[in-house]
């Protein structure tokens, strides 16, 4: 079924430079606060926008829910217009970003008061004589190839000094926001969005200096705070940044609470979200190798990436729920599992899709039920995802989700189509040639 959400024909759809954009988070970058932290995940607020936009909702009244909270794009928009908000993010350093970019009473004294602080430390502090070794105590290898020896010392100082800081939680929390928002900026590796490549220079980040940049990054941070506040909404919302589960929210988000939903959830497309944080969780001191993110981190998550799958788990089995009642979305991901798990063995890489497909639709079934008995009827749910072609194999996510919405309880689905993607690998003869597209999904209560 094909949707009228943003009131232009699906043909024209794709053409639409804003609308293609949406399902990306380059609008997001360039806005206030959003823009903080660059997840690899993120989306539009114009998205956002809109769709409360064509919704009715009431201001100060209505609650907007995001299940797949990540940087909180949905959270700021429905602050910012005066909604109330829910958000849930299993991630939980992408959680606590997000609690951080929610606050906006932050104090100019008190913060200047603490930069005066870290400044000092930063300047009184004695520089190891030995300083490789030293670091190299301090940092995984991943760390110290990613940072000049100087830079580096400068800013575990600055992390170092925000710990010791007697400031209010709110202002140290936007602190170390600030801190984590340089990492990839002052960075001499090759640190774009998703991937490290600490083989790489980036020349342009030779000549940063820590403490100049990072002081820099929070005035710029603090101003977006006052341009935020200077255009939102004065009345008075609330807003809920759990860090759980959203496969079951029951005791934390009450039945029929939620007037929206608004979210993007993983795409099937073995992107690995705990590794997007390693550089950060390295130098936060919050991990110290793969296992201990695995451990910290992939087991929380929906499963979206063969990284997470282990094949003598017999977890990765249809769940019975699931084959119940949504009987013809069973058979035809059996089909799909079946050819994936064929197709595997004759694959270099080996990569286990069949199990990851099971164990994302097996997620994506207990989530949009828990989004059922969450949202009040007569509302919407929208998801922007985009469909996947594991090994060639075509499986229509989108179209899926509106179907076992439906089986679940959902009145009627609608797509809306985004834009077309995947045609810049066209040429790479190990990739297969399914054009795919990226959608919003819309499931009527």
């Amino acid at each position: 079924m094909q949707g009228t959400l943003f009131d232009i024909d699906v043909e024209i759809k794709t053409k639409e430079p804003d609308i293609s954009e949406w399902g990306t988070f380059r609008d997001s970058l360039r806005a206030p606060v959003h823009g903080w932290f660059t997840y690899p995940a993120g989306f539009s607020y114009k998205a956002v926008e809109h769709s409360i936009e064509q919704a009715d909702l009431t201001v100060g009244t209505s609650t907007i829910y995001d299940p797949f909270m990540g940087s909180g794009t949905t959270n700021l928009v429905a602050k910012s217009l005066g909604f109330n908000s829910i958000g849930v993010e299993a991630h939980p350093f992408v959680h606590r970003i997000t609690q951080s970019k929610m606050n906006w009473d932050i104090s100019f004294d008190e913060l200047n008061n603490a930069i005066e602080k870290i400044q000092k430390q930063v300047s009184k502090a004695e520089r190891p004589e030995k300083l490789e070794p030293f670091l190299k105590q301090e940092f995984p290898e991943l760390i110290l190839k990613c940072f000049l020896p100087e830079t580096l010392f400068e800013l575990w100082t600055i992390r170092n000094s925000i710990l010791k800081l007697d400031s209010t939680k709110g202002t140290k929390e936007f602190l170390r926001t600030a801190l984590i928002c340089v990492l990839r900026d002052v960075s001499i590796a090759a640190t774009g969005w998703p991937y490290i490549a600490p083989n790489k220079t980036k020349v342009t980040s030779m000549s940063k200096k820590g403490w100049e940049t990072y002081r820099n990054r929070v005035l710029k941070m603090y101003g977006d705070i006052v341009e935020i506040n200077r255009k939102a909404y004065k009345g008075k919302s609330t807003h809920q940044v759990l860090n759980g589960d959203s496969r079951n929210t029951v005791g934390q988000i009450a039945d029929e609470s939620a007037d929206h939903i608004f979210t993007s959830p993983p795409y099937l497309n073995n992107f690995d979200y705990a590794d997007r944080t390693r550089l950060e969780l390295y130098f936060m001191g919050e991990a110290k190798n793969w296992g201990e993110i695995s451990d910290q981190v992939r087991k929380k998550l929906m499963t979206s990436a063969t990284t997470q799958i282990n094949r003598t788990d017999s977890k990765y089995q249809f769940l019975e729920g699931f084959k119940f009642e949504c009987p013809d979305q069973y058979t035809f991901l059996s089909n799909a599992v079946e050819k994936l798990s064929e197709l595997r063995l004759t694959k270099g890489g080996k990569k286990s899709y069949d199990l990851m497909t099971i164990g994302y639709f097996n997620d994506i079934y207990q989530i949009i039920k828990d989004n059922f008995r969450v949202l009040r009827k007569g509302s919407k749910a929208l998801y922007i995802l985009g469909d996947s072609a594991p090994y060639g194999v075509h499986i229509p996510t989108d179209e899926l989700i509106g179907q076992i919405g439906v089986a679940i309880g959902f009145s009627n689905y609608q797509i809306q189509i985004l834009r077309e993607r995947g045609g810049k690998w066209e040429k790479n003869p190990q990739r297969h040639n399914v054009m795919l597209r990226e959608s919003v999904v819309i499931l009527q209560k």
